[in-house]
């Protein structure tokens, strides 16, 4: 698959520091590889969109819009059931644009450091009318668009700032200088999650021997047995836990049939599921 580089492939033709994009498919795609080349918002209208970063992933509706920082994610977008299309207003800014705006309103790092590639918000009704503004300044000159969305960036930033603090700027700009640490988090934020070893070394910015070398270096194992040994742990408390029979949980945990599920997991445990659960 290739990987499509945002905002380069939108054709803005724009020198915009700050650039506002209202992008319309009717296209669905599955785990696209996107390298973002600015940090995102993007402001879901219509469809479902779900996106993989290294340490933070999130599936979302329209009720809802993500803040993405720049570099290597997996993207699935999906139509509205209503009206047959996906839509989302694309607001890409730079880590300079978001250094500029800590400055000139001098807000101090946060206590906590768990920074995240992505954040998940919800709407309301000042949202709302923001993205109305954006699709209003997006039919402008492209003199009077750098003018006003510089002034616009701060709005959606101060606004943000005031509900969820300040956590989420930082995580923007933050860079690991612990590259080992930082690949352990991606692995064990996406444990549970069905991806593919070329979709996990690509989030990890890594060609698929580097992140095979490096997996096994760390975890002392193979990827696909160590992720199937997660696996079935989570499946494990599934079934103690939540009451679920083996037939609701054998596909979220990757696997293709109940048969195949219950040999790998009384080979684990020395029990079918059945009887682990009643055990």
């Amino acid at each position: 698959m290739n990987t499509i580089t945002l905002p380069d492939e939108l054709a803005l033709n724009s020198i915009l520091s700050i650039e506002v994009y209202d992008y319309e498919s009717t296209q669905e795609i599955s785990k696209q590889q996107i390298l973002l080349n600015k940090n995102t918002f993007s402001f879901l209208q219509e469809g479902t969109k779900e996106v993989f970063f290294d340490n933070s992933s999130y599936a979302i509706n329209n009720s809802q819009f993500l803040l993405m920082k720049s570099g290597n994610c997996l993207m699935t977008e999906k139509l509205s059931n209503v009206e047959e299309y996906y839509r989302s207003v694309l607001l890409f800014f730079s880590n300079e644009d978001v250094l500029k705006f800590i400055r000139k309103f001098e807000l101090n790092a946060p206590d906590s450091k768990n920074y995240y590639s992505t954040y998940s918000f919800n709407y309301d009704v000042f949202i709302k009318r923001f993205v109305e503004s954006l699709l209003d300044i997006s039919k402008l000159s492209k003199k009077i668009q750098s003018r006003i969305l510089e002034t616009k960036f701060e709005e959606i930033m101060l606004y943000l700032v005031e509900f969820k603090g300040v956590e989420f700027l930082y995580s923007l700009i933050s860079n690991s200088s612990n590259e080992h640490q930082k690949f352990i988090k991606t692995i064990e934020s996406n444990q549970l999650n069905k991806l593919t070893i070329k979709e996990l070394s690509f989030i990890s910015n890594m060609s698929v021997s580097t992140f095979k070398r490096e997996f096994e270096k760390h975890f002392r194992s193979t990827p696909s047995k160590w992720f199937q040994e997660k696996r079935l742990e989570h499946a494990a408390f599934l079934l103690k836990n939540n009451s679920k029979r083996p037939s609701d949980i054998f596909e979220e945990i990757g696997y293709e049939t109940l048969s195949n599920f219950t040999q790998a997991f009384k080979l684990k445990f020395g029990l079918t599921p059945k009887q682990y659960q009643s055990n």
